[in-house]
């Protein structure tokens, strides 16, 4: 597959990439130089809703017997203040 990068250093993904990879307007990339002088490396980022279900929970083993969770705590707080 062959793209071509316009005036404003932008580059199609070509739609059988797109679509294997679930991309859609906002997806994020990083991009790096690779080993070769003409190799660039392009890594696909999750969004932030794909990270904050990845680290849902994460804490929990933390919390030891009988603690309330922090965010219980920190609800309680705000109901106490008005």
């Amino acid at each position: 597959m062959t793209t071509t990068m316009t005036g404003h250093n932008q580059i199609t993904i070509p739609a059988k990439l797109a679509k294997r990879f679930s991309l859609k307007p906002g997806s994020r990339f990083e991009w790096r130089e690779g080993r070769a002088s003409d190799e660039i490396i392009c890594r696909i980022l999750p969004d932030a809703s794909q990270l904050a279900e990845e680290l849902r929970g994460a804490g929990k083993k933390y919390l030891k017997a009988g603690m309330r969770h922090p965010l219980q705590a920190l609800d309680e707080e705000r109901d106490a203040e008005g």
